[in-house]
């Protein structure tokens, strides 16, 4: 039998993915105010096969979504990873995981539209830094760096943040944050977020 993960909360029903065929599978993305998304994750620290098939899940259900980052706090495993594509499938020396990953440095300023697959339908202008410099791990544990601009430092602060339990609605202004959290009580109403 292969890997098997679960997580128990409040607000996802509980997730699991067996994977007995050695096949990849897709998983259920936790929406917030999920407490996972808000609490910082643990340190991978075994770095094996069941690591390597997270992530090949991750990847599958980050193009599925589709988005072009996804972390480990969004699929309810509260460990410190993500995967990123920025360029969403179509350059596979794009396709990365960084394990423990930590910011060394940022420069510059942009601010643009984000948005996030645990927040569906929400987008709205988030100032980030324009370049980042992140370290991180690889599936084998081996450290490495990517030095990047623009939307690849966007996606790469924005799933560290998810790492940190932070989310990009805590980037917002506060009156920008109470109109999204506003929309989401809506949804929340009317059974569309669930």
């Amino acid at each position: 039998m292969g890997p098997y993960w679960s997580y128990e909360s409040h607000w996802s029903s509980r997730l699991k993915i067996t994977d007995p065929n050695n096949t990849m599978a897709l998983m259920e993305i936790v929406k917030w105010p999920a407490p996972v998304l808000d609490t910082p994750a643990d340190p991978v620290t075994e770095f094996d096969e069941k690591l390597g098939k997270l992530v090949n899940n991750m990847f599958e259900t980050m193009y599925a979504a589709p988005g072009v980052g996804l972390a480990a706090v969004q699929v309810g495993i509260p460990q410190r990873l993500f995967v990123m594509d920025c360029s969403g499938g179509k350059d596979p020396a794009q396709r990365v995981a960084l394990i423990n990953p930590e910011v060394v440095r940022v420069e510059g300023n942009q601010n643009g539209e984000e948005g996030c697959l645990s927040f569906p339908g929400i987008f709205t202008p988030v100032e980030r830094s324009l370049r980042a410099i992140v370290r991180a791990q690889d599936v084998k544990g081996n450290w490495f760096e990517i030095d990047g601009m623009e939307l690849t430092a966007r996606c790469m602060l924005h799933e560290t943040d998810h790492c940190d339990g932070i989310v990009f609605l805590d980037k917002m202004s506060s009156l920008k944050r109470e109109i999204v959290k506003r929309k989401i009580k809506k949804l929340q109403k009317a059974g569309k977020w669930d």
